[in-house]
């Protein structure tokens, strides 16, 4: 079965209330059988000028990213992120 990623740049524009988003993040992530493998918030720019946060989340399946992001828990923790920052998100199939 194919894996789901959660791919994100995410511009923080409040950085404490961001730290506020990934303390109740992280553990919504885990339930889901989520795994973060980026987190940076320096990436190597080549094309673009967005210097943001990149963040991938790896779930077992696309099912699973999308239930992540579809949970009413998620949906609280996404109202925090909105307050801290501007995020582009997809979820994606991938190997």
């Amino acid at each position: 079965m194919a894996k789901g990623y959660l791919v994100a740049r995410i511009q923080v524009h409040d950085t404490e209330m961001f730290e506020k988003f990934k303390k109740m993040s992280d553990p919504i992530i885990a339930k889901y059988g989520g795994k973060i493998i980026v987190r940076n918030p320096n990436p190597d720019i080549r094309e673009g000028s967005d210097s943001s946060l990149v963040i991938i989340v790896e779930f077992k399946s696309l099912k699973n990213a999308r239930k992540f992001y579809e949970s009413d828990s998620y949906k609280q923790a996404r109202a925090v992120r909105k307050l801290s920052a501007s995020t582009d998100l997809i979820l994606v199939e991938g190997k």
